[in-house]
């Protein structure tokens, strides 16, 4: 028997254009794009052939009934859609950061708990096949007992202080900032392949103070830099750097030591070849560090088209796949919505601390 066909719906279409070609090329069929720009998606509607546009989210869900949600607009609104879209039936990919904040975020899980319907939150830098590989070597023990941590993600979007402000600069409809946009990941990471954070201090800043909100009528409120150390359950320290400020790099990195061995995992977006793969170094009690294999496991076309497209067939198309398999099963897969709230209660716990200073304690974390 032929497998079902899935219909998607995508809110919008920032980061969200990464998810056609990801859903188109699990089988999906993309059937509508909501978008408040109308000229912008009808034009993003043309080029990956989706047939219908909608300015308004809710018209969308009444009129084009998708099988799933993409949730891919500003943070602020994550809830609200998330709620309605799974009273309605419909399965849910929410982009991170999940929500506002860890109460947001658990209203959400719980939501979709009520209906019975897939939620899952896009950590998708948890599926190029060198992180796939660390996660396997961790989980079978190679590192020993795990002393620290040390990860970072930078980039160079916001470097000049002339590039336009987005919304990312407001933290009415952001939440966070840099945390937000890159932070999340390495602490999804972290959780994912070390366990809990119990408390963090942080420290964090603005690149440019003159730099308003978009329409200028106040300053931006949200950090482009954040330094960060967590203690996680385990009792290993780890530590966090994140910029959206920092001119030329685009690379994220993430080391680990242990009593028996290390490892050193990096990725960047546009190297050269097939940079979506990463690559993975270990080191044994009786070895320095040497290249592990890993294989992408991807079709040649997953590095085919501009960096969005190839970012979403090759990271957000493995986690569809998985995501598609839930829903055939009647299971929870992860990343799932609850990944998304813990990993929100630690940016919560990030901005606490970067305020007013000191330890935080992460909520709803063992203790």
């Amino acid at each position: 028997m032929a497998k079902r066909r899935y219909t998607v719906g995508i809110v919008g279409l920032g980061f969200g254009r990464a998810h056609i070609p990801a859903f188109q090329s699990q089988g999906c069929e993309v059937v509508a794009v909501c978008q408040r720009d109308q000229a912008k998606a009808r034009e993003v509607a043309q080029r990956y052939g989706v047939p219908r546009t909608f300015e308004r989210w809710e018209a969308m869900l009444e009129q084009a009934r998708p099988d799933i949600v993409v949730i891919a607009a500003p943070p602020a609104v994550h809830h609200v859609i998330a709620v309605e879209a799974l009273s309605v039936g419909a399965h849910v990919l929410c982009e991170k950061p999940m929500a506002m904040n860890a109460a947001e975020a658990r209203a959400m899980t719980e939501a979709a708990s009520r209906a019975g319907r897939v939620a899952m939150t896009c950590f998708n830098w948890r599926f190029p096949a060198a992180m796939q590989r660390l996660h396997a070597m961790a989980d079978e023990g190679f590192l020993g007992r795990l002393f620290h941590v040390s990860a970072r993600y930078l980039v160079p979007r916001w470097a000049d202080e002339s590039v336009k402000p987005t919304w990312r600069m407001d933290r009415a409809q952001a939440g966070h900032g840099v945390m937000g946009d890159l932070g999340v990941h390495l602490v999804d990471l972290i959780r994912w392949n070390f366990g809990e954070p119990v408390r963090v201090s942080a420290s964090a800043g603005i690149a440019y103070p003159s730099r308003t909100v978009p329409g200028g009528e106040r300053a931006a409120d949200t950090e482009d830099f954040c330094t960060a150390m967590l203690e996680l359950a385990s009792g290993a320290q780890a530590t966090l750097q994140v910029s959206r400020a920092a001119r030329a790099a685009n690379d994220q990195t993430l080391e680990a030591y242990g009593s028996l061995g290390a490892l050193r995992y990096s990725i960047g977006r546009g190297r050269v070849g097939r940079w979506y793969r990463g690559e993975l170094l270990a080191a044994s009690a009786t070895t320095g560090f040497e290249p592990v294999k890993v294989r992408a496991g991807l079709p040649r076309s997953a590095g085919e088209g501009d960096q969005i497209e190839v970012t979403g067939k090759a990271t957000i198309g493995p986690l569809v796949k998985r995501f598609l398999a839930a829903i055939r099963k009647g299971q929870s897969a992860s990343p799932s919505f609850e990944d998304g709230m813990r990993a929100q209660a630690v940016l919560d716990a990030v901005a606490a601390s970067a305020r007013g200073g000191g330890w935080v304690g992460v909520e709803g974390a063992p203790r």
